[in-house]
């Protein structure tokens, strides 16, 4: 690893530009600053030492992390932002942007849990529940980091080998000579990151209560904890923490669930971003990328839509049907699918005034401006507070819907049949007011339902590529409503277990800079 991931000029940069490392980790006041610093790297565009703005935070890896995964589908090149991403030439690319702040990032996460850990660890500070709410939220965010890294720079865990494929570093040193590690195998690391997550629990279960959402709460560390188990096929331990995490949070109710998803205080979220307006991302947030709404040349010029197949499947009695709209007139001529324009190039219209008139409708109706263009299946699911503007709203990171779906996923895995179709019913009816979950009667329906379930509920949500490589599924466009012709080698991959595309390249500073890790050890 570089140096400079456990530096203290790594530190010094994490609570604020005036305090020492030394004297960050001096009390657990201090402690909790950097801490705080962390919550908005989670989801801040801020530039890490060597690295760029551009490709750090969670606001820029969940839309991109759907969009090479096949969920987010980019209607037209726009002003470029992700071409490359959803191209599949990024992350299969060692020298490239994506992959350095992804990795480096991710390390920067443990460096400073590490030290917050270290330094409680060989200090003489007071049992308190403050301190127990600062080694908790430090293990979770060692967990969550290693999480995050090795799903996506290592073969899946259950499509491999994990006892000997590699993996990526273990560390846990934070004075100098600041030395990296060789890679890990797949297993150790999971037998790290569970471990970490379990002494989070523990201390959690022994910890005030959370300031906010941005903290790491207890609910949130068993929501870790399950994604975690649910990687690696662990069902039994999956479906519990899935199952404890969504406890106190329930499930939204319609209008709710249409309100936007632009702010923490949903009943359903467990885990966010409270994105101040001193500290937005503007043309990197979040909402930059997905929103329609939001008033930047990526939205303006390119709406993100669902596949067509996917929306096709929601039934009418559905009310997620309402957040995309399947016949907004194509109004941008540089759409990627050559319909764009004009009524007479979209197969839905056929007139001027009745093409723009439906334009005209979407931008009142939802707040767009005028510069803004629509495309047939467009999303309206993510929509600003303040829409037509760069105003910021919230990240979304954690929701009690996921954890509904892997709790079913995995009771299904384990054939536990009547207890997931009884959790399936209690979701599914909260969406569908025809739903019925006794349908789906075998394991392999379950599956199949909770795999529509996901890319529906989810959607948008930064699950889809990680999705793929759980289940060995390839990725494949063509009847998505995806142009071929913009998204090139990410138009069809195979399945994960036959392509190791899936796993992303070791940034190429890693392996100049860290003695333990050659060019042999290249994924």
């Amino acid at each position: 690893m570089i140096s400079f991931s456990c530096s203290e000029d790594f530190l010094d940069n994490v609570p604020t530009d005036a305090i020492s490392a030394e004297a960050a980790l001096s009390s657990p006041e201090n402690m909790m600053l950097i801490l705080n610093g962390l919550h908005r790297q989670v989801y801040s565009q801020a530039q890490l030492p060597g690295s760029s703005s551009s490709r750090s935070g969670e606001s820029h890896f969940i839309p991109a992390l759907d969009a090479m995964g096949g969920s987010i589908i980019h209607s037209s090149p726009g002003n470029g932002w992700m071409t490359s991403d959803l191209q599949w030439l990024t992350h299969t690319n060692p020298t490239y942007t994506t992959v350095y702040n992804f990795w480096y990032q991710r390390y920067h996460f443990i460096a400073s849990s590490n030290s917050i850990i270290n330094a409680i660890s060989d200090g003489d500070f007071a049992v308190s529940p403050q301190l127990n709410n600062i080694l908790g939220q430090a293990h979770a965010y060692r967990a969550w980091a290693y999480h995050k890294l090795v799903t996506t720079f290592a073969k899946g865990y259950t499509i491999g080998n994990p006892s000997t494929d590699l993996g990526v570093p273990i560390v846990f040193s934070t004075e100098a000579p600041y030395e990296s590690a060789p890679r890990s195998t797949v297993e150790e690391v999971y037998d790290q990151m569970e471990n970490d997550i379990d002494e989070a629990i523990s201390y959690l279960e022994n910890a005030g209560s959370p300031v906010n959402k941005s903290h790491i709460s207890l609910n949130a560390a068993y929501g870790i904890k399950a994604r975690i188990a649910l990687s690696k096929g662990d069902w039994q331990t999956a479906a519990e923490s899935a199952a404890l995490a969504r406890e106190g949070f329930p499930l939204l109710n319609e209008s709710q669930w249409l309100s936007g998803f632009n702010t923490y205080d949903l009943p359903e979220v467990i885990w966010g971003g409270r994105v101040i307006d001193s500290e937005t991302n503007y043309y990197q947030s979040y909402f930059y990328y997905i929103s329609p709404t939001f008033n930047g040349s990526q939205n303006r010029s390119n709406p993100k839509i669902i596949s067509s197949e996917l929306y096709d499947m929601i039934p009418e009695t559905d009310f997620r049907n309402e957040a995309w709209l399947p016949l907004a007139p194509n109004t941008n001529p540089s759409a990627s699918n050559g319909e764009g324009g004009s009524y007479e190039s979209d197969p839905n219209y056929d007139s001027e005034d009745e093409f723009w008139d439906a334009w005209s409708e979407v931008i009142s109706k939802y707040g767009m401006t005028s510069g803004h263009n629509t495309h047939p299946y467009m999303t309206v699911k993510f929509l600003q507070k303040n829409p037509g503007t760069i105003d910021p709203d919230d990240v979304i990171y954690m929701r009690s819907s996921e954890m509904y779906l892997i709790e079913i996923e995995s009771l299904a895995m384990m054939n536990a049949i009547s207890e997931a179709q009884e959790l399936l019913q209690e979701f599914g009816e909260s969406r569908d007011s025809a739903f019925d979950a006794s349908q789906f009667a075998t394991q392999e329906e379950l599956i199949e339902q909770i795999k529509f379930q996901r890319r529906v509920e989810l959607w948008g949500e930064g699950f889809s590529f990680h999705d793929h490589i759980r289940w060995d599924e390839p990725l494949d466009q063509s009847n998505s409503g995806a142009a071929k012709v913009l998204y090139q080698n990410g138009f069809f991959q195979e399945r994960p277990s036959q392509n190791d595309a899936w796993i992303w390249k070791i940034p190429q500073a890693e392996i100049d800079a860290n003695p333990y890790i050659t060019s042999s050890d290249q994924n």
